[in-house]
């Protein structure tokens, strides 16, 4: 069994070596010359630790994407820009190192709650402390769209995703693109026309839709489809995803969001997803599916 793991480690860090000057660590007076502003204490130049996105020999994959100031952020040409900073350094007199970050949710892998597009809904409190847990862990499937195309109902037919599958990650044209790694936002990413994503409710047993790029609906549906996939308060979004060198296949996804203030109306997320079946998306994935649901 193999798995996907999406762990965006939003933590305060704990940094106990030398940290090289960067904009978001700003240099400390004294520490780029060698000096330490703390008397009487050591500096051990440490080698830097490894930043892995696949673990346990290729079982688990990291499908969340690093928060960098360069990532895009919806509808700006200027990305995320500086959102994390050390109040409290060891080098300046402090007991420990404490970092602070600020950001808005809708960034980077995050999930999408029922009051995003319905402010009844908001006013009532269907934040995401109200997404089903169960929902959110559970079997999935990565599937592969076609190139050239949003994905409409037509497309949602041709990916012959059998009745049971619950939980699907759609990989499109975004990850090949790299539109996630791009700091201006892109309005001709892929995403699900009106008619995709109500194919997808009126037949399908999907409830947790997963997407490569900012927003599950393409950008000239971006109110239709979203308000299709909320309505029912029924069906979870997850919006994006890291999918670049991930096998497709069936896995055990694990996707924990952050709880948050009352009202959050989506949320930056963990998920992993354990590889159960490796296969070629062509005729073998209703058997397979129908193996695994």
């Amino acid at each position: 069994m193999k798995s996907l793991s999406l762990l965006p480690f939003l933590c305060s860090l704990s940094l106990l070596s030398v940290v090289t000057a960067s904009t978001a660590y700003p240099s400390i007076p004294g520490t780029d010359s060698g000096e330490c502003s703390l008397a009487g204490v050591e500096t051990i130049n440490l080698p830097p630790p490894p930043r892995r996105e696949v673990y346990d020999n290729g079982r688990i994959f990291d499908i969340t994407h690093k928060y960098v100031p360069e990532m895009p952020v919806f509808g700006s040409s200027e990305g995320l820009g500086n959102f994390l900073w050390l109040p409290r350094s060891m080098k300046n007199g402090s007991l420990a190192n404490n970092s602070a970050f600020k950001l808005d949710v809708h960034t980077g892998t995050h999930v999408d709650a029922p009051g995003h597009f319905y402010d009844n809904y908001y006013d009532a409190g269907f934040d995401v402390d109200t997404l089903d847990l169960e929902l959110l862990n559970g079997l999935a499937l990565l599937v592969d769209v076609p190139r050239d195309s949003n994905i409409t109902a037509e497309v949602m037919k041709s990916l012959h995703i059998p009745k049971g599958v619950r939980r699907v990650l759609f990989r499109t044209l975004n990850t090949d693109r790299r539109l996630m790694f791009k700091k201006e936002f892109d309005s001709s990413y892929v995403g699900f026309k009106e008619d995709g994503a109500k194919w997808l409710v009126e037949n399908t047993d999907i409830k947790l839709v997963g997407v490569d790029y900012l927003s599950v609906a393409s950008y000239d549906h971006s109110v239709e489809s979203h308000l299709v996939f909320l309505k029912s308060r029924e069906i979870i979004l997850v919006e994006g995803l890291k999918l670049d060198d991930v096998p497709s296949g069936i896995y055990s996804l694990r996707c924990l969001h952050l709880r948050n203030v009352p009202s959050a109306l989506y949320c930056c997320c963990a998920l992993s997803l354990f590889l159960l079946s490796q296969m070629l998306m062509q005729n073998g994935v209703t058997a397979a599916c129908h193996k695994y649901s």
